[in-house]
Order: C-alpha cells, then structure tokens, then sequence
C-alpha cells in the first residue's frame, strides 16, 4: 500500500553560494520520511535557469561533498544531474564527462548502467537519462559507499522540469523503493552463508559423535559441552532464518511499491526500461531467497534432533556408568567385608604378643601375619564371587 512521503518541514534549509565566475547557486535541503527510512533531497540549481554551465564548471557545485564518504547514506544514495542542451549535442559523451567530473578528486570507479534490451537512448519524462554506478574499489559490495549516478539530458525542449516537479514524490518514493532492495538483498547474501555455516558445524558435530572416545566420563563430558552449545548456534540460526524472511517480505513489499511509482510516472511521461529490467530482476532475487529459506528449514528442525539424540546418549552413558560404579561398590564391599569378618574371627582366638625378628620359615611366622594372609585371600574369593554374579545379572 502506497503512503505519502513525511516532510519535515520545519527542518528545510536553504541559502546561496557565489561563485568565482559571475553565477550564484541556490540550495535546498529537505529531510522526509517513509514508513521506517528516513532521507533527504538536496538540491542545488543556478540562481537563473538561463545559466550556462560548462563540464568544469561542476566543481563549483562541490561535488565531492555530496558523495557517500560524506554524506554517508547506510542504504545508499542517489546523485541526479539534470541539464538541458543542444538537439545537436552528444548527449552520450556529454552525460559521461559529467559523471567523471562529479567523481574528480574521488578513488570511486564508475559503472555505466547498460540496458542490454534495446539499443535505443533510454528517456524519462521526454530527457534522455544516463545511469551509472560509482563504486569503492576496496569495497565494492559495502552499498554505504556506493552512489548511483543519474543524469538527464533534455535536447528536445520536452517539458521535463514541469513534469517532474509533478512526479516529485514518485520519484523521490522510487529511489528510496530502489535502495531498500538493493541493501536488503545484499544483507542476505551475508545472513545465508552465515546459517550454511552453522548448518555444516551441526553435520559435523552429528558425524564427530560415533567416533567420541570409549571413555565414559570423556564421553560425557564432550556430550555435556555439545549440550551447551547447539542451542545457543539453534538460536543463531534461527535468527538468520527469521532474517531472511524478513528480507524476502521487504524486498516484495518494495517491489511492490516500485512498480506502483513507476506506472504513476509513466501516466504522465515515460520512464527508461532498465528501471523495468530492475524491477524483472527483484523477482529473480525474491525466488533466490526463498530457495534460500526452503533450504535452510529443514536445518532448523535437525537442531532440536540432535539435542534431544544427544540427551538420549547422555542419559544412557550415565545410567551405565552409575551401575558399573554401583558394581564395583558391591564387589569391594563383598570382598572387604568378608575378609575383615574372617580376620576379626581368627584373630580373637590369638594370644602370642607380636615379634618384628624375621625367621624366615613359615612355620615359625606369627599367627597375625597368617590371619591378614588368609583374609586376603578370603576377600579376593568373595570379591571374585560377586563379580561372577553381578555379571550374571546383567546378562
């Protein structure tokens, strides 16, 4: 559904600035808002529109400043320069001179927008419209630095001025429409490779788990750790799912809105073919996203799987691991208790005071070291036979 911009009218400046070559320029800001963007359009046109201005003349127009390492737009910005000239005039030459001397001084590349459609000029509202694109070398994908570049060359005395002061918020509703796309597809791409990544860890974490030591507290100490981390990596990727279904909504809430101007502008005028070529494109990425999601679903549901597979192993590992222990409880009580009742027995029945000089025959040992070699013995029988039976319960 189509709103109307919110103009911040109490916010507008304007002011002049005079040249060194006989000519002022009149200035104008004015900020809006649309649903959740906020923008602003500023303007700079000479004093009279009479006014010749030549290619280096632009450079009064300080350029420079309206570029993204200054104005630092987060979703992108638009530079628009519009001229009228000659019906003589190489208006393709003319528009490329100006997009190099609106770059001057800058490290920016510039990338001409090719309708690979039609060879015909494309035309906005009866001008000619030349698109590029000025990106950062060192990061061509960061759209914060990156600025379209528009510029419309009227050489058929059409009536661009009027109508396009007419289309204005259509316009102004378009590029905004044409941003957002553009920046919330490209968060995508980041969010997507982000879930494959956490999906890969999960089917290697699932794959590390037959191969865990035989160790049980080992085992149960990395199962222990696994069950800390998969929910927290469970969230994370649950949030670059929701992510790109909410990239997958704005992008055809926006497309949506785009083609909406655009058949307004093309009521009253015509308006260039690649912006219909866009447009054919943001269908092309909303069928990408949405593989992207049909994709990385089922992930989603993996993650609740292996932690409650993982909880399933622990519980076993320890329930094994309490019964050996209970095991070896009973045999060594069975042992210890048996020979300390043997030696307790034997020994009330000896009288003989200990001696500590070795003999070294048997027959001549102490009866205390003859009790405490029986119940060493008696104790490993007992021990032994308990074993025998625990085992057989088990069994």
């Amino acid at each position: 559904m189509l709103e109307p911009l919110c103009y911040c009218s109490h916010i507008e400046v304007s002011g002049d600035v005079y040249t060194t070559e006989g000519f002022k320029i009149e200035g104008n800001l004015q900020p809006f808002r649309l649903h959740d963007t906020y923008a602003a359009d500023i303007t700079f046109s000479p004093e009279s529109p009479d006014t010749e201005i030549e290619v280096p003349q632009l450079k009064h127009f300080q350029p420079a400043c309206l570029l993204p390492e200054k104005i630092q737009a987060s979703l992108g910005q638009t530079l628009w320069l519009y001229g009228e000239v000659d019906a003589n005039q190489n208006c393709a030459q003319l528009a490329e001179e100006c997009a190099i001397a609106l770059l001057a001084g800058t490290s920016l590349n510039l990338t001409k927008i090719l309708n690979l459609t039609t060879i015909s000029q494309e035309k906005l509202l009866g001008s000619l419209l030349f698109e590029y694109q000025a990106i950062e070398p060192n990061e061509p994908d960061n759209l914060a630095k990156q600025c379209q570049i528009l510029i419309s060359l009227n050489n058929s005395g059409a009536n661009t001025a009027q109508l396009a002061t007419e289309a204005y918020d259509w316009l102004l509703n378009l590029l905004c429409c044409h941003h957002k796309i553009q920046y919330v597809y490209q968060q995508s791409r980041v969010r997507y490779p982000q879930a494959r990544k956490l999906y890969s860890n999960l089917e290697q974490q699932m794959g590390d788990i037959p191969k865990l030591t035989t160790n049980t507290q080992k085992k149960l100490k990395t199962l222990n750790n696994l069950l800390v981390q998969i929910p927290q990596t469970s969230l994370d990727y649950a949030r670059c799912l929701r992510d790109l279904k909410a990239h997958l909504t704005a992008i055809e809430t926006n497309s949506t809105n785009y083609r909406l101007y655009q058949e307004k502008i093309n009521q009253i005028g015509e308006s260039p073919q690649s912006w219909q070529n866009f447009l054919k494109n943001c269908h092309k990425r909303q069928t990408q996203i949405k593989t992207d999601i049909n994709y990385l679903t089922p992930g989603q549901e993996l993650f609740g799987q292996m932690v409650e597979t993982i909880r399933g192993i622990v519980e076993i590992e320890q329930a094994e691991s309490d019964r050996s222990l209970e095991r070896t409880i009973q045999i060594l009580g069975a042992g210890l208790g048996t020979g300390g009742i043997v030696a307790s027995a034997i020994s009330s029945h000896i009288e003989t005071p200990i001696t500590f000089k070795p003999t070294w025959k048997w027959n001549t040992l102490h009866p205390a070291f003859n009790t405490l070699f029986w119940s060493i013995i008696i104790a490993f029988g007992a021990a032994g036979a308990t074993w025998l039976l625990t085992k057989k319960k088990e069994q």
